[in-house]
């Protein structure tokens, strides 16, 4: 981890094996950076590369998505549109806090790899 910059991955109900994926692709750029993950999330990206610094923190649904809302308030995730939206207000609450903040968040994985070359550690 350079600079203290950290980097969070959230993926919300099927989309948890395309992050995996993503992850997989993009090992080299994000081994330089610190990542949080919510629970699931976090194991499926250690699984697919085991090398990667991820700190696990609850399930999105039992606070993941909060802790990391909390996270970015004191100093990627893609959503799955084709299931209910229980994550719907924690999605929005997320994107108020990276509106907020001026944080880059990419919601989809089209977005998430242009943001990546821009990823500077």
């Amino acid at each position: 981890m350079a600079g203290g910059k950290c980097l969070a991955l959230i993926a919300h109900d099927q989309k948890k094996n395309e992050m995996a994926e993503f992850a997989r692709r993009n090992k080299d750029p994000l081994s330089k950076w610190k990542i949080v993950a919510t629970g699931t999330t976090g194991g499926r990206v250690l699984d697919a590369v085991p090398e990667l610094d991820v700190t696990r923190l609850k399930s999105g649904p039992l606070g993941g998505d909060q802790q990391i809302g909390a996270l970015i308030s004191t100093g990627e995730f893609f959503v799955d549109p084709l299931t209910p939206m229980p994550h719907d207000v924690d999605v929005k609450a997320l994107m108020r806090l990276a509106i907020v903040y001026d944080i880059p968040m990419a919601l989809n994985e089209a977005t998430a790899e242009k943001l990546i070359p821009t990823l500077h550690a």
